[in-house]
């Protein structure tokens, strides 16, 4: 879940630069051609011939200027051609019924809930890591909406102000900022809610985002929390050194929400590194485990069997171990129902 450092040299760069440059008219050319097209309008149901949805909406529309992680935003017409990095944003896209402005996605985290995958599949895969620039631009998006700040480099997507200069409108999952001032501290879910309520105002669909914040706040206004404190430790990666979840992260929320203790809710941090000493001394009740297609839960849960120290925790021995898909380890729409889910399999091992 930590962004991988940024490696570039200063040839590579200009290169790179060049064929942003000269991609330039047709990146522009697609944005005004998408700011005018007969495509249905975002709040609206698409009119027989696709236009007149398009005008109510465009006519509707207010423009709207963001302080996204330090960037400024201006957006003058919904987006229309949109490229999607990392799950979270993706998911987040088709939750809010927007599946149809997705030109691409790239680097998705595991399989996308079942009621999204007739949308998912309809939409190109640019990548399965972050796509590069030229990837990016031959779809000629208008917009792109990437899960973390790393995604957009010179050796990724491209730099933000480079896309920007070509007309290409750039969001961050205001969740995953790291500068200070703009790093959740601690992440919530009102301010998951807030993300949810501002993306929906970039695309002029603010009352599917009230639709769905509802849903999901009733999700979590049904969960029971456990009779007696409850501890865990939330793992989500690494053997040698176990790579867990912090204090003011996705997963302390989820926890919380859950009604579980986090052992590390003391570092300042949203993940971080810890060691097993530290692990085997807390001796938590229940271990989270997040299920990634190349670091298993089963994976880990034999790995814990097999180390004679963690062996001998009381979750390892009694076998109290809960899951989560790693789209839903990390913020996004799919938290709340993350939390129910911790809930009923918490309930389950008690039962």
């Amino acid at each position: 879940m930590r962004s991988t450092p940024r490696t570039s040299t200063r040839p590579a760069r200009a290169t790179r630069t060049a064929r942003l440059a000269l991609a330039a008219p047709a990146a522009l050319a697609v944005a005004a051609l998408a700011a005018c097209s007969g495509t249905a309008g975002a709040g609206d149901a698409p009119a027989a011939d696709g236009t007149a949805a398009a005008s109510a909406s465009a006519s509707a529309f207010e423009p709207v200027t963001l302080d996204n992680c330090g960037t400024e935003v201006t957006v003058e017409s919904p987006p229309e051609r949109v490229v999607a990095i990392k799950s979270t944003s993706i998911e987040m896209l088709l939750a809010l019924g927007l599946g149809d402005r997705l030109v691409g996605t790239a680097f998705a985290d595991g399989p996308v809930p079942e009621e999204y995958t007739a949308a998912y599949d309809a939409v190109p895969v640019l990548s399965d890591k972050v796509p590069g620039q030229e990837a990016l631009l031959e779809v000629q998006p208008d917009f792109v909406y990437a899960g973390w700040e790393s995604n957009f480099s010179d050796d990724g997507a491209g730099e933000r102000a480079a896309l920007q200069g070509l007309g290409i409108g750039t969001y961050v999952s205001p969740a995953a900022c790291k500068e200070e001032g703009y790093m959740p501290d601690p992440l919530t879910f009102d301010g998951l809610f807030d993300e949810i309520r501002e993306l929906a105002s970039v695309f002029g669909v603010e009352d599917r985002a009230e639709e769905l914040i509802a849903g999901q706040q009733a999700q979590l206004d049904a969960v029971e929390p456990p009779a007696e404190e409850t501890t865990a430790l939330w793992y989500s990666s690494g053997d040698d050194t176990p790579y867990v979840g912090a204090g003011i992260g996705a997963p302390q929320m989820m926890l919380d929400a859950a009604g579980l203790t986090n052992i590390f809710a003391d570092v300042h941090d949203t993940w971080t590194s810890a060691g097993w000493e530290q692990v085997v001394a807390a001796d938590p009740d229940v271990i989270v485990l997040v299920d990634a297609t190349w670091n298993t839960a089963e994976s880990k849960i034999e790995a814990l069997e097999q180390n004679p120290a963690t062996a001998q925790l009381t979750a390892v021995r009694e076998q109290r171990y809960l899951t989560v898909p790693f789209p839903a380890a990390e913020a996004g729409v799919r938290n709340a129902e993350a939390v129910v889910s911790l809930s009923e399999q918490l309930a389950g091992l008690e039962g």
